[in-house]
């Protein structure tokens, strides 16, 4: 993960022959700084991918498909709800629920829970490995528990301590926003799935889109520590906490 958080998300997922850019939230400069800091190439991409409309994931995305030469997968009603550039026509379309493939890699978008035009988490399949993206979500319905089961890595929110929130500076209505059913997965309802829903499979889980004002990573890791330490039946995993400042180590499968 390049970041993750309010100021900007992107993820880059990648085979031997197939590279991709999940969201593009940051600046073309930024994006390809953090790739270089991670000791990856900025060019040579196959497609980028976008979740949905909101600012902090597509900021960068009509310098970054301009520049890299490369179609945007999105889906009609996220695109709709963008200021759309002629020039980005090599637009391809999804739709939540309909799997569709770029070279090597398998993608399933499904829908949650957002406050956003047609929202979507993502699984991908390669090579035997299946990788999860699930953010921007305010509750952890069937669909999302079933879509995520059996993945190798796993990135799912932990947005928001629920007491910082409802003390912090944020106007009532943005609190409101945030801790409903359209809004954002707190530590608590995160854990909950963590020890009572998630399958155990994933070697790696990300915590990510961790609010800077209304969250700590602490809180967050301890939240899930304590989350996975109640299971029943415990497998050993990497926990990591994605930052919005920093991009995440490399996780090769």
């Amino acid at each position: 993960m390049l970041g993750s958080g309010s100021k900007g998300n992107a993820t880059l997922v990648a085979t031997q022959r197939t590279r991709l850019l999940i969201d593009a939230g940051f600046s073309k400069r930024e994006t390809y700084a953090r790739l270089e800091a991670v000791g990856e190439r900025t060019d040579d991409f196959d497609a980028l991918v976008i979740s949905h409309e909101h600012t902090d994931h597509i900021s960068g995305l009509r310098a970054l498909a301009l520049d890299l030469n490369v179609p945007v997968y999105i889906s009609p009603a996220t695109r709709d709800a963008i200021c759309w550039d002629p020039r980005l026509r090599a637009c391809e379309l999804f739709a939540p629920g309909e799997k569709f493939s770029i070279g090597d890699i398998e993608i399933t978008p499904f829908s949650v829970p957002h406050d956003a035009a047609d929202p979507v988490a993502f699984t991908l399949d390669a090579e035997g490995i299946r990788i999860g993206l699930v953010t921007d979500l305010g509750c952890i319905p069937e669909l999302v528990k079933r879509h995520v089961r059996g993945c190798h890595c796993l990135t799912f929110e932990s947005n928001h301590d629920l007491e910082m929130l409802k003390i912090g500076p944020y106007p009532w209505y943005v609190k409101q926003r945030v801790m409903s059913r359209h809004g954002h997965l707190s530590n608590r309802t995160t854990g909950e799935f963590l020890s009572e829903d998630f399958d155990g499979t994933a070697q790696v889980l990300i915590l990510a889109h961790l609010s800077q004002i209304n969250n700590h990573p602490e809180l967050a890791r301890m939240s899930a520590e304590e989350a996975l330490g109640r299971r029943p039946r415990r497998t050993p995993l990497e926990l990591h906490l994605a930052s919005q400042s920093a991009p995440t180590p490399v996780f090769q499968f």
